[in-house]
């Protein structure tokens, strides 16, 4: 479920009332716990927290014209989704998101390399994704890229 939309406002708008408050209130989440530098924006129509090309001129390896992307939430079909890049980049992440979820959810973490995928609006652990969203700074992040992802 693709969702064309210029700003994160209209994305929001565009959703089902139940996905609305979900996506919401993961925005909100992400905003609040968020280490400054990443920007908010539509990212591959989706809400996107990137380094922006003020900060990382590089841009995205895949298409340079496009600025390093970090975090995304959608709404897809059946479920909401996090794309997190610093679980997939950053072994000692992803261990410790795995550790800490099933102390916040009592549903069994549903994920891809980057993707967490949430089935039951219910049961999103929003305080362990603040807690995520804390753990890498813009500068942590570039690092980790540099070395591990950019070919």
């Amino acid at each position: 479920m693709t969702i064309d939309a210029q700003t994160v406002d209209e994305y929001i708008s565009k959703l089902p009332e139940e996905r609305k408050k979900v996506i919401t209130l993961l925005r909100k989440t992400i905003e609040e716990n968020l280490p400054n530098g990443f920007k908010e924006c539509i990212n591959y129509k989706m809400i996107g927290y990137v380094v922006p090309h003020t900060i990382y001129p590089n841009g995205y390896h895949c298409d340079p014209k496009l600025p390093l992307p970090f975090i995304n939430i959608a709404s897809q079909k059946n479920y909401v989704a996090l794309y997190h890049s610093g679980i997939y980049a950053d072994k000692k992440l992803l261990n410790w998101f795995v550790a800490e979820y099933p102390k916040h959810c009592n549903r069994k973490l549903d994920m891809g390399k980057s993707c967490v995928r949430f089935k039951h609006m219910d049961d999103i652990p929003y305080e362990l994704i603040a807690e995520l969203s804390t753990k890498m700074t813009v500068t942590d992040w570039i690092g980790i890229y540099e070395e591990r992802i950019k070919k």
